[in-house]
C-alpha cells in the first residue's frame, strides 16, 4: 500500500514537471509512514534524519511547501503557530476534521462530513462555489473531560 501511494505521489510530481529525488522520496515516506499523524514540519525533519542524516531541515521545509502548492499535502494549523501536514486523499469526498483538545494538545480527526447543508446552503444562497473546507473543533477530549474543570477552558 504505501508502495502504491509513494507512486501515485511519483506520478503526480512528473505530472508537473518535478522528479521524486531521493530527499524528497525520503520525506514522503516518513509522510506515509506516520499519516495518522499531524506531524511538523520539524517532526518531519526528525524523522527523514533517522532514514537519511545527510538531509537539511531546509531542503524538507521546501519539500513540504513544493507538495503543499502541488495539493499533494494539506498544510495546517491548528492555532499553536506550527504548521502541521496532512496528506490529501483523493478518494475521500471532502477533507476530514479535527477536534483539538486544550488539555493535553491530541489532535483526533472526524470522518464524516459535518458541513454538506451548510455547503449546500452557501452555494444556493451565495451562488459560491465551494472547492474546499475545514472544520476544527477546540474543546476537551475524552481522555481528559474527567482530568480538568472543563469551566475553566471557557
Amino acid at each position: 500500500m504505501l508502495e502504491e501511494k509513494l507512486e501515485k505521489i511519483k506520478q503526480q510530481l512528473h505530472s508537473q514537471n518535478y522528479k521524486l529525488t531521493p530527499q524528497r522520496e525520503a520525506t514522503v515516506r516518513v509522510l506515509l509512514e506516520n499519516e495518522e499523524d499531524h506531524l511538523s514540519a520539524e517532526d518531519v525533519y526528525l524523522l527523514v534524519k533517522d532514514k537519511a542524516p545527510e538531509i537539511g531541515l531546509a531542503t524538507v521545509y521546501r519539500t513540504l511547501e513544493l507538495l503543499s502548492e502541488l495539493k499533494i499535502l494539506h498544510k495546517m494549523n491548528f492555532g499553536d503557530g506550527v504548521a502541521r501536514y496532512d496528506l490529501r486523499d483523493d478518494n475521500a469526498a471532502y477533507h476530514h476534521h479535527h477536534l483539538i483538545c486544550l488539555h493535553c494538545g491530541t489532535v483526533d480527526e472526524i470522518f464524516e462530513d459535518l458541513l454538506v447543508t451548510a455547503e449546500e446552503k452557501v452555494k444556493n444562497v451565495y451562488n459560491f462555489y465551494i472547492t474546499d473546507h475545514r472544520l476544527t473543533f477546540y474543546g476537551i477530549c475524552n481522555r481528559c473531560v474527567d482530568k480538568v474543570n472543563v469551566e475553566d477552558f471557557k
